[in-house]
C-alpha cells in the first residue's frame, strides 16, 4: 500500500510541475516565443478539459451499471466538432469581433448588452458548475483515500477542514487560478500558461487511461479454474451490464446533453471560443478532438468488465480505475492512474474558476457597483485593481461553494450523477444562444423568460429531488408533491411518470424553455440596441465591424475616453488601444476625434474586460448617454439589409455581365471574322470580275487596232472575249443566284425524287473531267434510297459542285473519290469522298461562306459551297465537312425524305474534328 506522505508529494510536485509549465510559458508569450502554445494541436488539446474526473473515473462506472450508454458523452461533443463546424466558426466569429468574454457576455450581448440576461445567465452557470466542482474535489479525495487507506469513501466526520484532503486541493487550485487566470485585466485576452498547463494535463490523462487499459487487456489474467485467459475475456463475465446496449431514451437524452454541454458549459466556451487565437484551429479541433474522444474511451468496456470480475460489483464502480490495478498488486500503475484522475479534475477546476470568476465580476458584482452613487466608480482614477481584486475573491467564493457542498454531500453517493445535473443546466442556455444567432426575432425579454423558466424547471425537477436524497429534508416531497399536491411530484411533474429522472427533467424544463422564449419573443418589441445587435449577430459573416460605429450619437472628447479607458485597462494598454486605432485610421493619435466610431471602438476595448454590458454603461456616461434611437436602427437594418440586398444583386449583376461579356467576346471575334470575310469577299469579287473584263478589254482593243491579224487571229481573239464574257456572266449569276437564295426567293421546282438517280446522273457528267485528272471516281450510290421533295437541277447542282471540287483539288497520285449515299433514321444521306490535301479545321468553320476558297489559295470563285449550302436549306437539309478516316475530306449533305417533318431553322453547318490538310 502506497503511504500517504509518498502519495501527497508526488501530487505536490505533479502541482508545482504545473505551476513552472504555465510560468515558463507565460514568460515565453510575453517575448513573443509561445508560438507553439498558439498552434492547433494545442488548442485542441485544451478542449479535453471537458474530459474531467467524473468522465476518466464516471465512464467505466456508468459501463459497469448502464452498458455502451456512457459512449455518449464522447459521442456528442464528437457530432458537434465534427458535424457541426459551422456553429462553432459562427461562436468564434462573433465573439472575436465583439470581444465577448464569457458565455453569459455573448448572449448578454446578443440581447442588446442586457446586464439583466448576463446575471441570469451567470447564475446558472454558477449554480450548475458548483456541484461539479464539488464532485472533483470529491474523486481526488476519494481516490486518494483508496490509494493510501484502502477504503471506498472519505469520511467527511473523521476529521475537520483542515485535515480534510480535498481543502488543500482546492486551497492548490485557487492559488493555481489566482496567480495564471487573473495576471491581465483583459478578459478576452488569452491565458497561455493556463492553455499550456490544460493541455500538457489533457495528454497525462490519455496516458494514464490508455496505460490501465492496456495492463487490462494485456498483463491481467483470470484467476478462474475453468478459464485463464485475459480476465475482460472471461465466458463467465459476457452477460454483465459492460456489453448491454442500454436504455434506448437515455441513450438520446444523454447524448443530447453532451453535444450541448461542449459549447454552454462555462469552461468549454472559455476554451473553445474565448482562448482561440486563430479560427482555423477549429478545422484542426474537428477531426483531432472527436481522435481524442476514440482514444480516451477505447478502454472503457475492457476496464469496466475486469473490475466486475476481479474487485466485484460491491466495490464503487466509478473507481474501477484505481481498484483494479491495486487489486491486481501494480501499485505503480494506480499511482498514474491517481494522477491522471487527478489532472482531469484540476484542469476542469481550473478552467472553470476561471470562467465563473470573469462572469461574476462583470456581470454580477461590477453593474451593482456602477449603480451605487456612493462608489461613483465611473469618477475613480484607477479601477484594474479593484476588478481583479474581485476576481480573485470570486476564485475563493467558487471553490469555498464547491468544497462545502463536498462536504455536505460526502457521505452519499448522489454526487455520482452530478455530472448530468451540471450537464442539464448548461442545456438551458441553448435556446437563447443558438436562438440569438440564427433568429432575428429573440428578444431580450423572451431570453430572460425562457432561461428563467427552465432553469426554475432544471432545479425544481432535478437539483431539489438530488439535495433531498442527501439532506434527508422533506421525503414526502418526492412520493406526495409538495403539499400533497400530487401532479406536482418534482420526478412526475403534471403526472408524467415512467421516465428516468434525466429525461424527465430535461423535457419539461427545455420544453417551457424554448415556448417561453419563442412566445415571449414574438410578443414583445426588441429595443433600438436589441435589434441592431440582433442584425450584428444574425449576419456576423456579412458584417463589418465599422458597422456598430454608428451606434452612439453622444458627444465627448478624446481626453474623457482615454481617461475611461486607463482607468478600467491601465494607463500602458490604454495608450496601445488609441495608439492602434489612430494607426488603423492613419491619423496621428493628436488627432484623433471622437465620434461615433472611437467611442464603439472604446466600448469594445473595454468590453474584453470588463464585459459588453458594464462596458456600455461606462461609455454610454462618458458620451452623454445617448444612444442611436428607433429611427435610427430602423436605418441602419434598412441600409444594412439593403446592403447585403445589394451585394446579392452586384453578384448576380456580375455574373450576368460575365456570361454577356463572354457573349461579347464571342460576338466581336466573330465581327471581327465577318470583317475579314467582307474584306476577301470584295477582294475575290473584284479579282473575279477584273480578270475577264481585263482580258475583254485587251482583246477587244487589238481587235480593233488589229488591220495586220490574220482572218485565225481575229477568231481565236474573238472566242477569248466570248468566253471570258459567259465566265464573267456566270460569277455574276452567281452572286445573284446567291444572294436571291439568302433573301428567300428559292424558286424551286420541287419534285417527289428518288435522289440516287439525280445522284448517278451528277457522276456520270463528271466521268470526262475525272479522266481528264486521272481520278478514280466511284459510283457507290444504291440504286434507290427513298423519296425526297427536291428541285432535281438544284440538287444535281450541289453533287457536281461537290464532285468537281473533289477532282480538282486532289493531289494524290491516282487519287481516288467515291460517291455513296445511305438513309439515316427520316433522312437521305449522300456522301462525295476524296483522299486529297483535306479541309483544315479553321477552313471547315468557314468553308461555306461567300468567296471563301480554303487555305490552299487555288483558283475558283469561292460561291459554289455557299450556294451548295443555301440550296441545300431551302430544300430543309444541311451540308456538312469532316475528315476522312485516313487522308482527305468527306463532304455530307442531307435530305429529309418525303413525309418528315422539315426542321423550323436552316440547320448549322456541323464542325467536325480537325484533320492536316486542305480543301478548297
Amino acid at each position: 500500500m502506497l503511504t500517504p506522505g509518498v502519495v501527497l508529494a508526488i501530487s505536490g510536485l505533479y502541482l508545482a510541475l504545473l505551476f513552472v509549465l504555465a510560468f515558463a510559458t507565460d514568460r515565453m508569450a510575453a517575448n513573443g516565443r509561445a508560438k507553439l502554445i498558439r498552434s492547433p494541436v494545442v488548442y485542441t488539446l485544451s478542449l479535453t478539459v471537458y474530459c474531467t474526473s467524473w468522465t476518466f473515473y464516471g465512464a467505466v462506472g456508468s459501463a459497469a451499471r448502464n452498458g455502451a450508454e456512457f459512449a455518449t458523452i464522447y459521442l456528442g461533443p464528437t457530432l458537434v466538432f465534427a458535424g457541426a463546424f459551422f456553429l462553432l466558426r459562427k461562436l468564434v466569429r462573433i465573439s472575436k469581433t465583439h470581444r465577448i468574454t464569457s458565455i453569459a457576455d455573448f448572449i448578454s450581448s446578443r440581447y442588446g448588452k442586457s446586464t439583466r440576461v448576463a446575471a441570469i445567465v451567470t447564475l446558472i452557470a454558477l449554480v450548475g458548475t458548483t456541484p461539479y466542482i464539488a464532485l472533483q474535489l470529491k474523486s481526488v479525495a476519494t481516490s486518494l483515500d483508496i490509494l493510501t487507506v484502502g477504503k471506498t469513501l472519505v469520511s467527511a466526520e473523521a476529521h475537520g477542514i483542515f485535515g480534510d484532503t480535498a481543502f488543500w486541493v482546492a486551497a492548490s487550485m485557487a492559488a493555481f487560478v489566482i496567480i495564471f487566470g487573473t495576471r491581465n485585466i483583459g478578459a478576452d485576452e488569452h491565458h497561455p500558461g493556463v492553455v499550456a498547463a490544460i493541455a500538457f494535463e489533457s495528454l497525462v490523462k490519455l496516458a494514464a487511461l490508455v496505460a490501465v487499459g492496456l495492463f487490462v487487456v494485456i498483463g491481467l489474467k483470470s484467476a478462474g479454474p475453468d478459464y485463464s485467459g485475459p480476465v475482460w475475456l472471461d465466458p463467465a463475465l459476457r452477460g454483465t451490464p459492460p456489453f448491454s446496449a442500454g436504455d434506448p431514451s437515455r441513450w438520446t437524452t444523454m447524448l443530447f446533453l453532451a453535444a450541448a454541454a461542449i459549447v454552454c458549459l462555462p469552461r468549454q466556451f472559455q476554451v473553445a471560443v474565448v482562448e482561440v487565437t486563430d479560427e482555423r484551429h477549429l478545422r484542426t479541433a474537428s477531426w483531432l478532438f472527436p481522435l481524442y474522444m476514440l482514444l480516451i474511451s477505447f478502454f472503457t468496456v475492457p476496464i469496466a468488465v475486469a473490475g466486475l470480475g476481479i474487485v466485484g460489483p460491491d466495490r464503487n464502480p466509478d473507481l474501477y480505475v484505481l481498484t483494479v490495478p491495486l487489486q491486481a498488486g501494480s501499485d505503480l500503475l494506480a499511482l498514474a492512474a491517481f494522477i491522471g484522475g487527478f489532472s482531469s479534475a484540476t484542469s476542469m477546476v481550473i478552467v472553470a474558476c476561471i470562467a465563473l470568476s470573469i462572469m461574476i465580476s462583470n456581470h454580477m458584482v461590477m453593474p451593482l457597483l456602477l449603480r451605487s452613487r456612493r462608489l461613483d466608480l465611473h469618477q475613480a482614477r484607477d479601477l484594474t485593481g479593484l476588478l481583479l481584486a474581485i476576481r480573485r475573491v470570486s476564485i475563493v467564493l467558487i471553490l469555498s461553494l464547491g468544497f462545502f457542498y463536498y462536504r455536505f454531500g460526502a457521505q452519499s453517493d448522489a454526487l455520482a450523477a452530478i455530472g448530468l445535473i451540471s450537464f442539464a443546466a448548461a442545456a438551458q442556455l441553448l435556446p437563447a444562444m443558438v436562438g440569438g444567432i440564427y433568429w432575428r426575432g429573440g428578444t431580450e425579454q423572451g431570453a430572460v423568460a425562457g432561461l428563467l423558466a427552465g432553469f426554475v424547471v432544471w432545479a425544481y425537477t432535478l437539483l431539489l429531488p438530488s439535495l433531498v436524497r442527501v439532506g434527508g429534508a422533506m421525503p414526502g416531497l418526492l412520493t406526495d408533491g409538495p403539499f400533497g399536491i400530487a401532479f406536482l411530484r418534482p420526478e412526475a411533474l403534471f403526472y408524467l411518470d415512467g421516465w428516468g429522472s434525466i429525461q424527465h427533467a430535461l423535457f419539461w424544463s427545455l420544453s417551457l424553455n424554448v415556448g417561453a422564449y419563442v412566445f415571449v419573443s414574438l410578443a414583445s418589441v426588441p429595443k433600438p440596441l436589441e435589434r441592431l445587435q440582433s442584425a450584428l449577430f444574425v449576419d456576423a459573416f456579412g458584417e463589418s465591424p465599422r458597422r456598430t460605429s454608428r451606434a452612439w450619437t453622444g458627444d465627448t472628447a478624446v481626453e474623457d475616453l482615454m481617461a475611461l479607458a486607463r482607468r478600467i485597462v491601465g494607463p500602458e494598454r490604454a495608450y496601445r488601444v488609441f495608439r492602434d486605432y489612430a494607426e488603423s485610421e492613419k491619423h496621428d493619435l493628436r488627432e484623433l476625434v471622437a465620434d461615433a466610431r472611437l467611442i464603439s471602438f472604446v466600448e469594445r476595448q473595454l468590453a474584453g474586460s470588463i464585459g459588453a454590458a458594464s462596458a456600455r454603461v461606462l461609455v454610454s456616461r462618458v458620451a452623454g448617454g445617448e444612444t442611436i434611437s428607433l429611427d435610427e436602427v430602423i436605418t441602419i437594418l434598412d441600409e444594412t439589409q439593403q446592403a447585403i440586398e445589394y451585394g446579392r444583386q452586384l453578384e448576380q449583376k456580375s455574373s450576368e455581365l460575365e456570361a454577356v461579356a463572354v457573349q461579347l467576346r464571342l460576338a466581336n471575334a466573330r465581327l471581327k471574322e465577318i470583317d475579314t470575310i467582307k474584306d476577301e469577299f470584295l477582294s475575290h469579287v473584284s479579282h473575279e470580275l477584273r480578270t475577264p473584263m481585263t482580258s475583254i478589254r485587251s482583246f477587244a482593243e487589238v481587235l480593233l487596232e488589229g488591220d495586220r491579224l490574220s482572218p485565225q487571229q481575229r477568231d481565236r481573239f474573238a472566242r477569248i472575249i466570248y468566253e471570258e464574257s459567259q465566265r464573267l456572266t456566270r460569277l455574276l449569276d452567281e452572286i445573284l443566284d446567291l444572294n436571291r437564295l439568302q433573301r428567300g426567293d428559292h424558286d424551286l421546282k420541287q419534285a417527289r425524287i428518288d435522289p440516287a438517280t439525280t445522284a448517278h446522273e451528277a457522276v456520270a457528267a463528271m466521268t470526262g473531267f475525272a479522266f481528264q485528272h486521272g481520278i478514280d471516281l466511284r459510283d457507290e450510290v444504291p440504286d434507290r434510297l427513298g423519296p425526297v421533295l427536291s428541285d432535281p437541277d438544284r440538287l444535281k447542282q450541289v453533287l457536281i459542285n461537290l464532285v468537281h471540287n473533289a477532282i480538282k483539288f486532289n493531289d494524290s497520285a491516282g487519287g481516288h473519290v467515291r460517291v455513296s449515299g445511305s438513309v439515316r433514321a427520316d433522312r437521305v444521306v449522300l456522301r462525295v469522298e476524296d483522299d486529297g490535301p483535306g479541309v483544315s479545321e479553321r477552313d471547315r468553320a468557314r468553308i461555306f461562306e461567300k468567296f471563301v476558297r480554303g487555305s490552299s489559295g487555288r483558283e475558283g470563285s469561292g460561291l459554289g459551297l455557299a450556294i451548295s449550302k443555301q440550296i441545300l436549306e431551302a430544300h430543309g437539309g444541311g451540308i456538312s465537312v469532316h475528315p476522312a478516316a485516313a487522308r482527305g475530306a468527306v463532304f455530307e449533305i442531307d435530305l429529309p425524305l418525303a413525309g418528315a417533318e422539315p426542321p423550323a431553322a436552316p440547320a448549322e453547318t456541323a464542325i467536325r474534328p480537325a484533320l492536316k490538310g486542305e480543301h478548297a
